[in-house]
């Protein structure tokens, strides 16, 4: 490991900061904080923390001496000034002399002493930080260092690694008793350069931001070397099928295994990351990786994101899934016996019960295909992942220096039960559509477009799918988070497949698929050229067909139902003159839908239809207003508000729309109009 100090980055961040009253000192840590956070060996998805201790003022320009110190919810590689909150001292250190300190009380003091009382909450390992005497002070969970530690004998392995330079402390949960005992270590080895918290982390300190920092980075590296001595570890292989399942074909039958059915024709799903490299098929292809790759977290920091052990399933063979499926149901189910199994026993022992949490695995190890992270959010999902790749490497050279070990279960309880862990995650009330994939089709139009954002903005995770894939992926930009954009041919099975099979592998499976792609021709019918027509149909009523047969598809593996979204319009049922060539098949896809919904809804897939009238889009272009106007001898304006309630209906509207029935869970086969009123458009 490499230090990456610049002496020029360090002043530029000192002078970028000045103008804003940041002092030197913070300004300084600031620098090596993104430095340390900006490496996932050292820091992932807001682990670790940092402080300095520096002198500020306060409202009334009285000077204290301060604990600036990395504040819950910051992540370290993108931390500002704002996220170190600072904390008076010297209130902090008298809490050393205490004989005990609830977390309540710790969590409150540390609150009341904030220089700025609107600052984020102090790190829950603040105390640490303010009994040691240092001005600087930083924590990793270092995955080398992780891996020395994590063994039977791991203290002593340190120990030998680091001989004096290194004080050992014995796991303890952070918190008040956790920074009392480290300053006992260090007082009674007042010359070290940091701390190795057994099976926890790291810590180094100095009188700069450099040295300490630079303490780390040296630290680290000696525990790298000793891993390099052990040589790389290479798991005996495991036999493997020789039709190996793809990646989009698994994904939906893990997801689905994994979701709770809540009993009510909805389920707490979960949204998948996958990861596949040659580190992770060495580990999971293992013939022992249900041992070893079950032992528990490489540190306690990670429980909240990856409970305590991984699930472990059958190499899946692509030649029977349908045997494979049942094999990953059997195994999560296990997997969920023994998580109540680990809440219950723990629980017993607790002066104040806990709630137990949902029980499903957020890990998933697939031999001969990779990992699979899950969460209640792509976000979620791609940090179960990251950790899961983490411990991949810390649990493959922990077994190359010697045999991996991690802390006992009921350590591992006590950390994903704590009340300040689990406030990092946030309690929130999760949005409609929250932990569903939705798919839209056409999704760069007016009409697809804004589906997409509305649904995204409900929660959802959307794919944009669209002929024009460079749109696409702009729709998906301009949405943002997680949001993919794909070039899609409708009109093309084998590209509508591979666009479904994108979807599964970004995020697991599909829940909600909406067909909205159309285009429209003009013509009487009795002069239209059937090269026409038939094109249209190809568009307007075959492409729905394919696009909803692969949504089944991924449903039923998944067998957690869902939902059909047509884009019909009002020429289904209304048809008007020389738009035979959009109304016929229009009329078809209707009909379609209501198939749908007979033959699927007993597996709880639902199927309804949006019957929309006059959208200004890609489709009802301005020249086809012009047209469609003068064809009903109207103007322009009076032909777009023609309705009821003389307003014009607009892309938004109909999203509106989807939406609704995209919720209503007990709707099926239902045909939605959005046209303002028209009633020889209604349906008899």
């Amino acid at each position: 490991m490499k230090s990456l100090w610049s002496d020029k980055d360090a002043a530029d961040t000192v002078a970028r900061y000045a103008g804003d009253g940041v002092n030197e000192d913070l300004a300084l840590r600031v620098y090596t904080t993104r430095l340390l956070g900006g490496d996932p060996s050292l820091v992932l998805h807001g682990g670790g923390n940092t402080s300095v201790k520096t002198v500020m003022n306060d409202v009334l320009g009285d000077s204290h001496e301060v604990l600036c110190v990395k504040g819950s919810g910051w992540d370290m590689a993108v931390i500002e000034p704002a996220g170190l909150p600072a904390v008076r001292l010297e209130p902090l250190r008298r809490l050393q002399g205490l004989d005990r300190l609830s977390d309540e009380d710790m969590v409150a003091f540390q609150r009341a002493n904030l220089l700025d009382s609107a600052s984020p909450n102090p790190s829950v390992e603040t105390l640490l930080h303010a009994f040691l005497p240092h001005k600087f002070i930083d924590h990793t969970h270092a995955t080398a260092v992780l891996s020395v530690s994590d063994q039977p004998d791991g203290e002593a392995i340190c120990a030998d690694i680091y001989g004096g330079r290194m004080a050992i402390v014995p796991f303890i949960m952070p918190g008040f008793l956790l920074a009392r005992k480290a300053a006992e270590v260090y007082a009674a080895n007042p010359d070290v350069e940091g701390l190795v918290l057994h099976k926890h982390g790291v810590f180094t300190f100095g009188d700069s931001a450099r040295e300490a920092y630079e303490r780390m980075i040296d630290n680290v590296t000696l525990a790298e070397r000793r891993i390099a001595r052990a040589g790389a570890k290479v798991f005996a292989s495991a036999g493997l099928p020789d039709d190996p399942a793809k990646p989009a074909d698994v994904a939906p039958i893990v997801r689905g295994a994994c979701a709770e059915d809540r009993g009510d024709g909805r389920f707490n799903r979960l949204i998948a990351e996958f990861r596949s490299n040659d580190a992770i098929l060495n580990f999971v292809n293992g013939e022992g990786v249900a041992d070893y790759g079950r032992r528990g977290v490489i540190t306690p920091d990670h429980i909240i994101r990856t409970k305590n052990r991984p699930v472990v399933v059958p190499p899946p063979s692509g030649g029977d899934l349908d045997g494979w499926r049942g094999q990953v149901r059997a195994a999560v189910d296990a997997f969920a016996d023994a998580y109540h199994g680990y809440f219950a026993e723990n629980n017993a022992r607790q002066d104040v019960p806990k709630t137990e949490l949902d029980p499903m695995p957020r890990l998933v190890l697939v031999p001969g295909l990779g990992l699979i992270g899950l969460g209640k959010s792509k976000k979620d999902a791609v940090i179960a992942a990251d950790l899961g790749e983490a411990a991949v490497r810390g649990i493959t050279d922990a077994e190359a220096v010697g045999t991996y070990e991690s802390l006992p279960e009921s350590d591992l309880f006590d950390m994903e039960y704590w009340s300040l862990e689990q406030a990092k995650l946030g309690k929130g009330v999760e949005k409609p559509l929250a932990r569903q994939v939705a798919l839209i089709t056409g999704g760069a139009g007016a009409i697809g477009a804004a589906t997409a954002k509305l649904f995204a903005a409900n929660g959802a995770e959307v794919a944009v799918l669209d002929l024009d894939g460079g749109a696409a992926a702009a729709t998906a930009a301009a949405i943002g988070g997680h949001a993919l954009g794909l070039a899609c041919d409708v009109t093309d099975g084998d590209s509508v497949r591979a666009a479904f099979d994108a979807v599964c592998e970004t995020f697991g499976g599909v829940d909600i698929a909406v067909s909205n792609a159309g285009a429209a021709w003009q013509g009487g019918i009795a002069d239209l050229d059937d090269d026409v027509l038939r094109k249209s149909f190809e568009l307007n009523f075959f492409a729905h067909q394919s696009v909803a047969r692969n949504a089944v598809r991924i449903m039923r593996a998944q067998g957690t139902g869902g939902v059909l979204l047509f884009n019909t319009s009002k020429q289904a049922i209304n048809p008007g003159p020389d738009f035979g060539a959009y109304g016929l098949p229009k009329a078809a896809t209707l009909f379609l839908s209501r198939q749908y919904a007979l033959e699927y809804g007993a597996i709880g897939i639902r199927s309804n239809a949006v019957n929309a009238d006059r959208i200004r889009s890609g489709l009802l272009s301005d020249d086809m207003i012009a047209a469609r106007s003068k064809a009903r001898g109207l103007s322009e304006k009076d032909y777009m508000s023609g309705n009821l309630l003389g307003r014009e209906v607009t892309a938004d509207d109909v999203a509106q729309s989807f939406l609704h029935q995209a919720l209503a869970l007990k709707t099926t086969a239902d045909v939605t109009t959005v046209d303002g009123g028209n009633i020889a458009a209604t349906l008899r």
